[in-house]
């Protein structure tokens, strides 16, 4: 191995296995290799924080299976990196809340419609504005619907289901969803009710930080046939959504890292990081804390299905239309802060438990809890988990830029499996604090400079977050796509260009 072909980044080293696949080594008391997929230029970006860190930590969580993966967007999170993907057997593994993140399936979707650019032109400023007036946005309560406690019990049990029942959907919105929007092994008992009552207020809203809502206008298409079935072309105006479970998301995390450290504090010592906390598989709190999980996933569901609700409404009024008429349709919606049962080929001993690359003797199907945080799923074409309409092409994989760059439809590549359990990218990736942004930036020169030099209408609670959420203040879109669809991991399909964002 020549040294072109080895890097090292605080004491942590990395050997080039191929083209875009870094490999850190098994060595210590890591239970697995890890490896981290990207460019030159991005593994120079991810090794500048402390991701290289945590995922050789993730390394040492009970029964996970090789490799952990670190994704082209990766970067420093609590505990495990943001971008990270870690997959642990579902009777010798373990659960852990800090591996799937606070925000609880925070997730994208993809609305699709008929209109094209030529349609909004004259219409930015109206449109932004009716946006943020009607979409609920920024910190603490404020939603499209406010629910006592037997609709939030709905909601956390039946997801997107729900929303039909009451008008908020329609049938095509569950087909082209994720899961068709309803996690069946959710347990609205396991969640607490301070993280009910968190939630109850926010049913319908974007939240801050880097959520938003984003109206864009199709500017490049790279497999047309694919393009095609997903209803995408060029010059179409479709708008993307960005969020997640809000508080109450949060307080389930927080609820049960709380119990995990007090009730397996003998796992816990074994971790080189206390936010690994897990519960090992089987366990009461395991079971407890997937069912709640599973609650906060239709929770967020829910959310993005409710704005999604008040976003064809703006529009029916701005351009004075039914949004049936529009074809406002849902592309599709996937999570990518997650926690899933799911079958995967793994490398077996002789008693058929899994176990690493140079002690298996074979390779099995096992079912595994894949842990995506910062990762989205991304399905080649066959998987029955996939929704009919896309079985036969792959799986929508939504890649968002920042509010300056282009975002990213993608499909599930064949190559996912292999190399990632079936994940790819969830966005970007940052590369500068929310803080070193405040000082970098001013919120109202980034607002200016968009829509004077880019066309880009952003309305936002305050400058301070569109500082924070700043163009420069993201990893290159374009590069994390370009390695995703090199690696045969996401395939290019179509890329898009803001015309108008609403931000917390």
């Amino acid at each position: 191995m020549s040294d072109d072909d080895i890097r090292e980044f605080d004491g942590i080293r990395l050997e080039r296995v191929r083209e875009h696949v870094w490999e850190l080594p098994r060595e210590g008391d890591m239970r697995v290799p890890a490896r981290v997929l990207a460019s030159e230029e991005l593994l120079e970006q991810i090794g500048d924080d402390k991701t290289l860190t945590q995922l050789r930590n993730a390394t040492h969580l009970p029964g996970i299976v090789e490799p952990a993966v670190c994704l082209p967007d990766g970067h420093q999170g609590y505990g495990f990196p943001v971008g990270g993907v870690g997959a642990t057997d579902v009777e010798t593994g373990c659960l852990s809340p800090g591996a799937i993140g606070y925000d609880i399936n925070c997730g994208v979707r993809m609305v699709t419609t008929n209109l094209t650019y030529d349609d909004l032109v004259g219409h930015e400023a109206e449109l932004v504005d009716a946006l943020f007036a009607n979409i609920p946005s920024g910190l603490g309560g404020g939603g499209v619907v406010e629910a006592g406690k037997e609709t939030v019990e709905e909601i956390l049990a039946r997801g997107v289901d729900w929303a039909l029942e009451h008008g908020y959907a329609v049938e095509d919105d569950l087909t082209h969803c994720e899961d068709e929007g309803m996690r069946r092994d959710a347990d609205p008992s396991a969640v607490s009710q301070k993280a009910k009552d968190r939630g109850k207020n926010q049913i319908g809203s974007l939240g801050s930080g880097n959520h938003f809502l984003e109206v864009q206008r199709v500017t490049d298409i790279y497999r047309p046939a694919v393009a095609e079935e997903f209803g995408l072309e060029a010059d179409q105006i479709v708008v993307l959504i960005h969020c997640g479970s809000r508080g109450l998301g949060h307080q389930v995390c927080t609820d049960y890292l709380r119990e995990i450290e007090q009730a397996h504090g003998d796992l816990l010592a074994e971790l080189p990081d206390r936010e690994l906390a897990a519960a090992p598989a089987g366990s009461d709190l395991a079971e407890e804390y997937y069912g709640a999980m599973c609650a906060a996933i239709n929770f967020a569901w829910v959310n993005r299905q409710l704005i999604t609700h008040r976003v064809r409404q703006v529009f029916e009024r701005v351009f004075d239309r039914d949004w049936e008429t529009m074809e406002m349709n849902l592309l599709y919606d996937v999570a990518h802060n997650i926690g899933k049962k799911e079958v995967h080929e793994v490398g077996v001993d002789e008693d058929g438990r899994p176990t690493t690359a140079d002690a298996a003797v074979g390779r099995e199907k096992r079912e595994l809890y894949v842990h995506r945080k910062g990762a989205t799923r991304a399905f080649p074409a066959g998987r029955p988990e996939l929704p009919a309409a896309y079985r036969d092409v792959g799986q929508p994989v939504i890649i968002p830029g920042s509010m300056g760059a282009g975002s990213y439809v993608l499909r599930g590549g064949e190559n996912s499996l292999d190399l990632s359990f079936g994940s790819t990218a969830h966005g970007a990736g940052r590369t500068m604090s929310r803080t070193q942004a405040k000082n970098e930036y001013w919120g109202e020169t980034v607002q200016d400079e968009l829509r004077d030099q880019e066309k880009i209408y952003v309305k936002a609670q305050s400058g301070a977050t569109v500082a924070e959420e700043a163009p420069g203040v993201y990893k290159d879109v374009d590069e994390v796509v370009r390695v995703s669809d090199e690696l045969g991991i996401g395939d290019k399909v179509a890329r898009t260009f803001p015309v108008c964002n609403i931000k917390g």
